[in-house]
């Protein structure tokens, strides 16, 4: 969104226009609506910004639900927000460890500052663009005086050598300043860094250079500060620092987050974390570092495939040990054993049968089991599922998952059912 969009949107003909027009949910609505809107007379930047509006808070009640239709966005800025029953739980933390007061930096449209306000901590966001501030502070507005909004970088807002959380040109002494709070002891850091560089992760491997703020400034906040660095659940784990909880988040199957948490926001004798959102429930599991991999065995009745996160955080041993399952091969993060279990960490599968994986011994197996519908995964072979299903027999009325795999240096499929 251009300023010229966001200073148009942001009058009462423009956001009562945005109300007016509605959900718009398809490309086809939005040509119709572009169409009507111009030839009602109204200019270029005020359509395109409603028109983009509306369709943005279709997209965005996936991570805001009802809340979206009274919020403001960017295409980048929905895209990194965090979910908001992702940021509550970043808010109930920071709330148990005893703060008061938040500096989110770099703020983006203000998700966490929602989350923050919304649990009672007055909180200061900032982003160092001017229509992303712009928008976060209408977002945020319903909070007041408890959440302020400024454009500027993030180092420009944390002092790492004195030991304060201030803004610029702010009279230390002066308590009766508006961000006065952010010079408390209880306040805390919440620092989203940005990828300098969009996709540039494909080609080589990241350095702590490579975000604004680069991760070297983030991790010297940290030390200094209660802080939650808030980065992509795929971080070389090289770079994390010894002295943090590292909580990897994934939410309805995705693992969406990376938190790395320090001072008195990391938990005592915790350095790594795997919190599975299903639904509305929690369920986590940590540890003081890295887990031991359970034995490998030979495959059993069920198949357990565990959640991201905890294949991110490297808890399948424990994950694995939880379930009296064995590792099914040493390089590769699937589990196996005798017990029928329900847990939120692993997804579980029952055995039908294995067989060598070559398309014609699967089609046979598929004709025998009359199954027609088929979901197929795969892990440590290099596979297109897309491209392999074409060459299976699928013509049954059952429906069944296929999963394509490693034992040692055999290839089977495994014929299974979701428990």
């Amino acid at each position: 969104m251009e300023m010229a969009e966001l200073t148009a949107l942001l009058t009462s003909e423009g956001l009562r226009l945005l109300d007016e027009v509605g959900p718009i949910e398809s490309s086809d609505d939005v040509a119709r609506t572009v169409s009507r809107l111009r030839a009602a007379g109204h200019s270029p930047e005020l359509v395109s910004a409603v028109v983009g509006q509306a369709h943005l808070r279709v997209r965005a009640r996936a991570k805001f639900g009802e809340f979206a239709d009274r919020m403001l966005f960017t295409r980048a800025g929905l895209e990194q927000a965090t979910r908001l029953n992702v940021a509550t739980r970043h808010a109930v933390r920071m709330r148990r460890a005893g703060v008061t007061a938040v500096a989110d930096l770099g703020c983006g449209i203000g998700g966490d500052s929602l989350a923050f306000a919304g649990a009672g901590l007055p909180v200061t966001a900032v982003d160092a663009d001017e229509v992303t501030a712009g928008i976060a502070a209408f977002n945020l507005a319903p909070f007041g005086d408890d959440a302020r909004v400024r454009t500027g970088l993030a180092e420009d807002f944390v002092s790492t050598s004195r030991g304060d959380v201030r803004l610029p040109r702010t009279d230390p002494e002066d308590s009766s300043a508006p961000e006065a709070h952010l010079r408390a002891k209880s306040t805390a850091v919440w620092l989203d860094p940005a990828r300098r560089t969009a996709g540039h992760g494909e080609t080589r491997r990241l350095s702590a250079s490579d975000w604004s703020p680069s991760l070297d400034w983030c991790f010297q906040v940290a030390r200094e500060h209660p802080t939650g660095i808030k980065l992509g659940p795929g971080l070389d784990r090289d770079l994390l620092p010894e002295d943090v909880e590292a909580q990897w988040v994934s939410a309805d199957g995705s693992v969406v987050e990376l938190v790395l948490w320090s001072g008195a926001l990391a938990r005592e004798g915790i350095r790594r974390s795997a919190m599975v959102l299903q639904g509305g429930e929690s369920h986590e599991l940590t540890a003081a570092a890295d887990a031991e991999d359970a034995p490998v065995r030979p495959l059993g009745a069920f198949l357990h495939e565990p959640d991201g996160a905890v294949i991110r955080a490297r808890l399948i041993g424990d994950a694995g040990r939880m379930l009296n399952a064995g590792m099914l091969d040493e390089r590769i993060a699937y589990l196996t054993g005798d017990d029928a279990v329900t847990s939120p960490f692993v997804q579980s599968f029952r055995v039908r049968e294995t067989m060598p994986a070559h398309a014609k011994t699967i089609s046979a197996a598929l004709r025998a089991n009359d199954i027609g519908r088929l979901e197929i995964k795969k892990r440590g072979m290099d596979i297109d599922p897309a491209a392999f299903r074409k060459k299976l027999a699928l013509k049954g009325s059952q429906e069944a998952t296929l999963i394509l795999t490693r034992t040692g240096s055999s290839r089977i499929a495994i014929l299974a059912d979701r428990v």
